[in-house]
């Protein structure tokens, strides 16, 4: 039964998988926009800046992870 719903939660496909980086992206927008909103001035702004990098260090992770498991 713990097969059957881990599966669930199991990227499979490269729309999946973009389907959640977008998730992410834009998650990350909305936590960058908060940061620049508490911390004005530059200090917010790298903080932003941060935000998106990690998903695209994570959404590259992801991606290569189903690249490999196809072939």
């Amino acid at each position: 039964m713990w097969n059957r719903l881990a599966r669930l939660f199991t990227i499979k496909t490269k729309f999946e998988a973009y389907l959640v980086i977008y998730g992410l992206g834009t998650g990350a927008v909305e936590r960058g926009l908060h940061y620049v909103q508490q911390y004005p001035g530059a200090g917010g702004w790298l903080l932003f800046a941060a935000c998106p990098v990690g998903v695209f260090m994570a959404g590259a992770r992801i991606l290569d992870s189903v690249e490999s498991n196809v072939g």
